[in-house]
């Protein structure tokens, strides 16, 4: 039986993930994921690609907002409040602009002295709508600040391989996923098309390009090679390396731990 064994959120974008029990899924993804972001003078999200040291910081929920605090040393931290009232602005990630409010100078000044570099923190409000890829679009869905989907999905089994072709094998965290499926053969969820579970009917609609943030050690943001040097040489495919599934569904309400997966239909791709 396939069911869900770990479910992730990443309130703040390419910062540190929280893994939970439970999440409610929204019309833009699950409720906190990637609704903040960290943007450069001109706008432009930032990332660990480019910044490895964003690793360092990690995000937890509170009952009224955020913590985010230093992995190195907890006691340097943050509070950010859920309800956000700041002055719009423009933001682009990748080839998308949209509004965005800012969040206020004390936040902006915390995260440019923990990361040694100017930034400014934003919120993406509900009237902000970014659609994804219309080429895969089944109904003009809508992401937050991710990459370019609201859901990715891997199969704990696809890791699981991945780590016996490994030296040292490495956590699911290098890959950020939001669902993780026991249950499956390895990479099983390439052939997968569409999926209940309860009764949100999830599509599997493109297989995750993965990058060189795979390659940086989340708790130390010190970058090597693998496994995306590993994962090249079997999972390869129009110079991309594949590793995952981006996701679109229809529905909404709560995923939890331990939910069956129902199978519908294969993939004909």
């Amino acid at each position: 039986m396939a069911k869900i064994s770990g479910l992730f959120i990443y309130p703040i974008k390419s910062l540190g993930g929280i893994e939970v029990e439970s999440a409610l899924l929204t019309d833009r993804g699950f409720q906190y994921d990637r609704r903040w972001m960290l943007i450069d003078s001109a706008g432009r999200f930032l990332t660990q690609r480019e910044h490895p040291v964003m690793a360092l910081l990690q995000v937890a929920l509170e009952q009224d907002g955020l913590q985010v605090y230093h992995k190195k040393n907890p006691a340097v931290s943050i509070r950010i409040p859920f309800e956000q009232q700041g002055v719009e602005t423009t933001v682009t990630v990748w080839d998308d602009t949209m509004p965005a409010t800012l969040v206020g100078s004390e936040f902006d000044n915390w995260f440019s002295q923990q990361l040694g570099m100017n930034c400014r923190l934003v919120f993406m409000p509900d009237y902000s709508r970014r659609e994804v890829d219309p080429d895969y679009a089944r109904n003009k869905e809508i992401t937050s600040f991710s990459d370019a989907y609201p859901l990715l999905l891997i199969g704990q089994a696809s890791l699981d391989d991945l780590n016996s072709r490994l030296t040292e094998p490495v956590p699911m965290n290098r890959f950020r996923p939001n669902i993780v499926i026991e249950g499956w053969e390895p990479y099983e969820e390439d052939s997968i098309r569409e999926f209940n579970i309860g009764e949100i009917q999830f599509e599997a609609v493109k297989p995750c390009a993965r990058c060189v943030l795979t390659t940086i050690n989340q708790d130390t943001a010190e970058q090597g090679k693998d496994p995306l040097k590993t994962l090249a040489a079997y999972r390869s495919k129009n110079n991309k390396v594949l590793f995952g599934q981006n996701l679109l569904y229809n529905g909404n309400g709560y995923l939890k731990n331990g939910m069956e997966v129902q199978f519908l239909r294969n993939s004909t791709r």
